[in-house]
């Protein structure tokens, strides 16, 4: 079981195209290009963080039902659906987490939220700041991550080998 990060989706949402430039030609085809490569890498036995926007629709369901692994989902902006959903019925498939959540991934202190911080739980001690919201238009800093789809040619990011492409950028 591998343990996956992505964040800014944005299933449904035909103006983020524009908005960032993605090389998709209807929302149709966005959705079709993100559940695939989401499930080339994703097992459904894996587990996937999502920071945030992940659909600007009602009606999620189709979405969640297409996606490998259980996804843990801190809310972003846009995720205005949350507040209409029935999420008993997604009980295996989605967990919705708080918008600033901390854990630990091979003894490394993990913060994640939608929103990009300059500072974040135990960052001085060299703790991993994940987030969505900016699709990689702001600079990175040492230990923050823009985790988004627009990031990592519309994938997401293997959470495990971040957590050790970090440890060894920082010892260059």
């Amino acid at each position: 079981m591998a343990i996956w990060i992505t964040a800014d989706t944005h299933f449904g949402h035909a103006n983020i195209i524009k908005y960032c430039n993605r090389p998709f030609s209807s929302v149709g085809e966005m959705d079709e290009a993100l559940i695939l490569n989401w499930n080339r890498v994703v097992a459904p036995n894996d587990t996937i963080y999502h920071l945030g926007d992940f659909s600007l629709t009602k009606s999620v369901d189709e979405y969640v039902d297409r996606l490998n692994g259980k996804i843990l989902l801190v809310p972003g902006s846009h995720d205005y659906w949350l507040k209409k959903m029935d999420l008993n019925k997604f009980k295996e498939e989605l967990e919705i987490l708080p918008q600033l959540y901390s854990t630990k991934i091979l003894g490394k202190r993990i913060v994640m939220c939608h929103y990009p911080m300059a500072s974040w739980e135990a960052s001085f001690y060299g703790s991993i700041h994940c987030h969505g919201h900016s699709h990689g238009k702001i600079p990175q800093t040492p230990n923050r991550f823009d985790v988004g789809v627009d990031c990592n040619n519309f994938y997401p990011f293997n959470l495990e080998r971040l957590v050790v492409f970090n440890a060894l950028i920082r010892h260059i």
